[in-house]
């Protein structure tokens, strides 16, 4: 099934005009009452081109894993302006995955940002991409900007416990960074409080415990 629809993706311009071509020999052949058809769905694909693009399989290669796949279908978005908001915004995050993954640090901040003037994003989106910047701007050195981000992330809110319980650490990790350790007690205690499950997670949280019960006060 979605080597089909992978299929309508990819050729969506060449199947609109075989549409139109075939509606038009239908109309003039046989009747229009039938000919309308094929060139309403190739109209229909004409527009899902150029405003949905290939956000519909674009998901499926980044969670298969397939990074080049995913990139060639990112590049051949030419005009990323003319999609929808909502799918423009979903196209940004999707790209700035993709340039974290490449340790593009710079571009997937770019995106991220584009990502959220885009609007239209649920709040789980906003929570996640704000998170990222906030990572990102850790790995770059900029604590006082990744702790804006990150605190933003944790009050927007995010998916589900164990990302909360990471941006939480970060934050903890942070405020230890800037000798406030009643910050980073806080904060540590409320990444305890999200209740992670994740095992990577939850060792983290062992590890940081130690050293967090070396701080006075």
């Amino acid at each position: 099934m979605f080597a089909l629809r992978r299929f309508i993706v990819l050729n969506r311009l060449w199947l609109s005009v075989l549409m139109v071509g075939l509606g038009i020999f239908l109309g003039i052949q046989v009747t229009w009452w039938l000919g309308w058809l094929p060139i309403l769905i190739g109209i229909i694909m004409v527009v899902a081109h150029f405003l949905i693009g290939p956000m519909t399989i674009l998901p499926r290669y980044i969670e298969s894993g397939d990074v080049e796949g995913a990139q060639r279908l990112i590049d051949s978005v030419k005009k990323p302006e003319w999609l929808f908001a909502q799918v423009r915004s979903g196209f940004y995050m999707l790209k700035a995955n993709l340039s974290t993954m490449n340790n593009d640090l710079d571009k997937a901040e770019e995106d991220l940002k584009k990502g959220l003037e885009a609007g239209n994003t649920d709040k789980d989106s906003r929570g996640m991409a704000y998170l990222q910047l906030g990572f990102i701007a850790a790995q770059k050195g900029n604590l006082k900007e990744s702790y804006e981000k990150l605190r933003e992330a944790v009050k927007i809110g995010l998916p589900d416990a164990d990302t909360t319980a990471r941006a939480y650490m970060q934050l903890s990790s942070i405020s230890a960074q800037r000798r406030d350790y009643r910050g980073c007690k806080f904060y540590f205690a409320k990444a305890k409080a999200a209740k992670p499950t994740n095992a990577e997670v939850l060792e983290q949280l062992k590890e940081m415990n130690k050293q967090i019960s070396r701080i006075p006060g």
